[in-house]
């Protein structure tokens, strides 16, 4: 063990961590390349299925746009404000797909509106107001992720805690 800050590869979630924080928190950060080569990102909230994440955007929307001109984007989720409490991060790049089939939309928007509001009128509700003609879901599928948890910094350094 380290007695300094600057190699913290034993500091990554454990993959039941990792799991935990996807699947307890709601919002991300997704971050894409703009046509001026740039970086920008947005809050978005997301459903995780099947090891990819899925979110929903009108298709007017600069990201649309960017992420089907180069598909590559990058996603980060932080456990600030769940029950896990804060410092503990996963950053995943990954490649995306817009999708705009029927048969998605079927299962995504109940799925979705009840991962984010529960099993409940609001959640139905806000299924049918997401299928619209104008929006598309965004499919991304990780391929590589960088995670952090602060408590094993912490344990690392006890006495930083302590003054």
């Amino acid at each position: 063990m380290s007695d300094d800050y600057e190699d913290l590869r034993e500091c990554a979630l454990t993959e039941e961590l990792e799991s935990e924080l996807v699947h307890s928190q709601r919002e991300c950060v997704f971050m894409w390349t703009n046509v001026a080569g740039e970086a920008f990102g947005v809050v978005m909230s997301y459903l995780p299925k099947d090891g990819d994440l899925w979110l929903t955007a009108a298709e007017h929307r600069a990201r649309i746009s960017a992420i089907r001109r180069f598909p590559r984007a990058s996603v980060c989720i932080s456990s600030t404000g769940s029950r896990m409490g804060p410092n503990k991060t996963v950053s995943y790049k990954g490649t995306c797909t817009v999708v705009n089939d029927r048969a998605t939309k079927d299962w995504f928007y109940p799925e979705f509106s009840q991962y984010l509001m529960g099993d409940n009128a609001r959640a139905d509700a806000f299924s049918k107001y997401l299928d619209s003609p104008g929006r598309v879901i965004i499919r991304f599928e990780p391929d590589y992720s960088l995670s952090f948890d602060g408590d094993l910094l912490w344990e690392r350094s006890p006495e930083v805690l302590e003054n």
